[in-house]
């Protein structure tokens, strides 16, 4: 079951500079531990110290943050879209 991945412009040298990835996972947590298989890195600019998301990355299923669905466990199906967005500090 491939999902299709966003990757945003900072992560992309370690995707080889693709702009999307196909990816696999049933869930966000699973989804993320294959693209760190696929793209060593990634995973320690995803997730912090404890193998939560970090703070300043939003994942969006589909349009939908999944802050607002069940975080890493938000299940996934084929055709999915995620997208990775880094928070933009501002002022």
């Amino acid at each position: 079951m491939a999902i299709s991945v966003r990757i945003p412009t900072p992560l992309r040298k370690l995707t080889f500079d693709l702009d999307t990835v196909q990816a696999e996972g049933a869930n966000i947590g699973e989804l993320l531990g294959n693209l760190e298989k696929r793209y060593p890195g990634i995973g320690e600019r995803l997730l912090d110290e404890n193998g939560e998301i970090r703070r300043f990355v939003n994942i969006f299923v589909n349009d939908e943050d999944i802050r607002f669905l069940e975080e890493k466990a938000t299940s996934l199906k084929e055709g999915d879209e995620v997208s990775i967005v880094p928070a933009i500090a501002g002022g």
